[in-house]
């Protein structure tokens, strides 16, 4: 059963100055999520723009935003088939725990310009 849908959209020209910014990418972004999205070279602003979208939508799939979650408990993270999947931890995961929902699917997609993210949280 479909627990929640979440979608957010985010400007790649507003992530392009994080990507040199530590502080920022520590703060917001899993540490394994910075190491991919430094790897990605020309294209980290939009890796880090569909992973920031998808840290949003995961607030709108809760139904209650992000407070009183940490961004960086929510990692994105792509299998060995490129396939996005989303990776809660500590306080991501009692928010998703506490909306009876035990799953959550992600896509994602990207342009020049702009990043976006769904998000399905689902009980199975």
């Amino acid at each position: 059963m479909i627990t929640g849908i979440g979608i957010d959209a985010v400007y790649v020209k507003r992530m392009e100055h994080w990507v040199t910014d530590r502080k920022i990418l520590e703060k917001f972004f899993h540490h394994d999520e910075v190491a991919y999205v430094i790897a990605r070279g020309n294209g980290a602003a939009l890796s880090l723009a569909a992973r920031f979208a998808a840290k949003e939508a995961f607030g709108k799939a809760l139904g209650t935003g992000l407070s009183n979650i940490t961004l960086k408990d929510i990692m994105v993270i792509n299998n060995d088939n490129g396939r996005p999947e989303i990776k809660l931890f500590n306080t991501a995961q009692i928010a998703l725990e506490k909306t009876g929902s035990n799953r959550a699917h992600i896509s994602l997609t990207h342009e020049r310009d702009s990043a976006i993210a769904m998000v399905v949280l689902e009980k199975i």
